[in-house]
């Protein structure tokens, strides 16, 4: 178990820096949730006026929620780094090594959740300068941060998981936009749940993206409802571990086909 947090932890550090050898993409990454925060926050600013809506700032309720998509869509790209690798035959290489097969999955979701936390920290930092509350104080933002890392790590498991089935970026990416659009906005990321159509919030009681955006704003109520977030925070933990086992199995399948 050792050896295969460290192998796992080289991985990690291997990602982090051919992450940093592409600067354009560090700033479209850190850019983009900004973007959606200012957009989106000026776009749907008096929605809260709709009556049952619930909340009295439309800042305070969109924050979780592009906290949780950026970790979100973060993460459903995961496979296309896994897709080069594959290509340019370094999997392959690295499987004639003694490295632990685990790490070449773990690191590549360890990298994402580190990404996932520096994402969350800017945007609620932009957020309380532009007007964001959080009453739930620095153990609600603890959760907040928490739940967006789980989904992520989750998502980003999934991901890999259709990489090494698919190996086809055009796979990849058709396969990422039919999964993270629709479990974006069938969930309360930019609406109430209630003033959602029935149907509609139906699908979102078993949507992790749901779990995760409701949770997080709980906890940052000025008095959280703990026997709401707990379980939501427990369901996106066997989310992680079932996605984590497709990865692995899929991993397995890949091995067997060289």
């Amino acid at each position: 178990m050792t050896a295969t947090f460290i192998h796992s932890w080289f991985m990690t550090k291997r990602h982090l820096m051919n992450l940093f050898r592409q600067p354009a993409w560090i700033f479209i990454s850190l850019v983009q949730p900004i973007v959606w925060l200012l957009l989106y926050g000026a776009l749907f600013r008096r929605i809260v006026e709709i009556p049952g809506f619930g909340s009295g700032s439309y800042i305070d309720f969109l924050t979780p929620g592009i906290v949780v998509m950026t970790a979100l869509f973060s993460a459903g790209w995961s496979g296309m780094g896994l897709i080069e690798d594959i290509g340019r035959g370094i999997i392959d290489r690295f499987l004639v090594s003694p490295v632990r097969r685990g790490s070449l999955i773990w690191g590549r979701l360890m990298q994402g959740g580190l990404v996932a936390v520096v994402q969350s920290a800017i945007i609620l930092i932009l957020a309380l300068l532009v007007g964001a509350a959080y009453p739930g104080g620095f153990l609600g933002i603890v959760v907040l941060v928490v739940v967006s890392v789980l989904l992520g790590t989750g998502i980003g498991a999934l991901s890999n998981a259709i990489a090494l089935l698919s190996r086809r970026e055009e796979t990849m990416i058709a396969a990422s936009n039919f999964i993270l659009l629709p479990l974006t906005f069938l969930s309360s990321v930019f609406m109430a749940r209630p003033l959602m159509p029935g149907w509609m919030q139906a699908i979102a009681r078993y949507n992790p993206v749901d779990w995760a955006v409701t949770a997080g704003r709980g906890a940052l109520e000025a008095n959280p409802n703990w026997f709401s977030v707990w379980p939501r925070m427990l369901a996106l933990l066997v989310f992680l571990l079932i996605c984590a086992w497709l990865a692995a199995r899929a991993f397995r399948l890949y091995q067997r086909s060289i």
